[in-house]
């Protein structure tokens, strides 16, 4: 007789039928024996992986633009150059500041979107500065700077880029104080950028930052919204007022060239006249003296020759009637013989 349950079917090999879909669970001993064998191997996989990251934590690479600060139990040991290095796992950190990158600060305002087109947001409250004639601007400008001493950098100032900006608008503010507005606005921007960049620099070594100022970089300068419109004003008038001094300087480069050649030309034509009469006056004396040394030789020729050339010069160069002979003798001593000359009419005339 068989047994229920028992028999040919599809039981296992004792000939015992399974109900299907049922789990066959351990009990506690058989689990804590299966653990006693397999931790050697558990154990084993737990140190190559806790050997693997220590290795693989023991190397870190600087890149071109920074300059790796190691820090051992938080007290920094020695600064490395980029490239590839080891350190001490779980002992020495690594802080990598750029000192090659030129770092900025907005002072003023703020970059929304870089664009393009770029798109920023004025800060009211960092940008109104006081004049030194007690006049209101906004002053929007920017801060470059580069790390020089990365271990001053990281460790003597807190939050870097607040300082800098505090630091950055406080000298602003004092060179602005004592600068005219007018000079803000117009000539003197760049006077003022080289102060404040001289003055902020001064103020960062104080605190021993290890930063160097680059360049400031006045981004924008306005008056208040109230009185913009007279400060156009004003902007215009300086415009048409620098005009007119253009025109003006014009005028005299063309007008002073031109009186300096007419002073040369006048000045040469009066030394030509000078030479000229000194030749003349030369030659004159020269005949002169000639004429005296034959003088000299031949008193009463030399005479009578200087008389008639004399009247020769003289009566060549006037009308004259010459009367010879007896006639002359009946002549009145004051006849105008000039109204005594024949009149020649022309042939066929009355």
């Amino acid at each position: 007789m068989e047994r229920p349950g028992s028999g040919g079917g599809a039981g296992g090999g004792n000939g015992t039928r399974r109900p299907p879909n049922v789990i066959n669970f351990k009990n506690p001993a058989d689990i804590l024996n299966d653990l006693k064998k397999n931790g050697k191997s558990l154990g084993l996989l737990i140190v190559v992986v806790v050997v693997l990251a220590v290795l693989f934590g023991s190397f870190y690479t600087v890149g071109p633009e920074e300059v790796g600060v190691v820090k051992r139990f938080g007290k920094v040991v020695k600064t490395v150059n980029p490239g590839p290095h080891f350190k001490i796992p779980l002992i020495e950190t690594v802080l990598k500041p750029k000192v090659t990158k030129v770092h900025r600060v907005e002072v003023g305002f703020k970059t929304i979107d870089p664009g393009p087109p770029a798109r920023y947001a004025a800060i009211k409250k960092e940008a109104l500065m006081l004049t030194g004639d007690e006049n209101i601007i906004e002053v929007e400008f920017i801060v470059q700077y580069k790390i020089s001493d990365p271990v001053a950098f990281l460790f003597n100032i807190r939050n870097q880029s607040k300082a800098i900006k505090d630091a950055s608008e406080a000298a602003m503010r004092e060179v602005v104080g004592k600068t005219l507005i007018d000079a803000v606005l117009t000539e003197g921007r760049f006077e003022v950028q080289q102060e404040m960049k001289q003055l902020l620099q001064r103020t960062l070594d104080l605190y021993d930052s290890g930063i160097s100022i680059v360049a400031v970089q006045l981004q924008d300068v306005l008056p208040p919204e109230q009185v913009a419109d007279a400060f156009k004003d004003v902007a215009s008038a300086r415009e048409d007022r620098e005009r007119s001094v253009e025109q003006a300087e014009g005028y005299r480069n063309d007008l002073i060239p031109k009186a300096k050649g007419q002073a040369e030309q006048m000045l040469n034509e009066a030394l030509g006249y000078k030479e000229a009469r000194i030749n003349q006056a030369k030659g004159d004396t020269s005949r002169f003296t000639q004429v005296l040394k034959e003088y000299s030789k031949a008193r009463d020729v030399t005479r009578k020759r200087i008389y008639v050339e004399t009247m020769q010069e003289v009566f060549g160069k006037m009308e004259k009637t010459i009367i010879e002979g007896a006639p002359a003798r009946n002549v009145l001593p004051y006849l105008p013989l000039g109204s005594a000359k024949p009149k020649i009419r022309p042939k066929g005339g009355r």
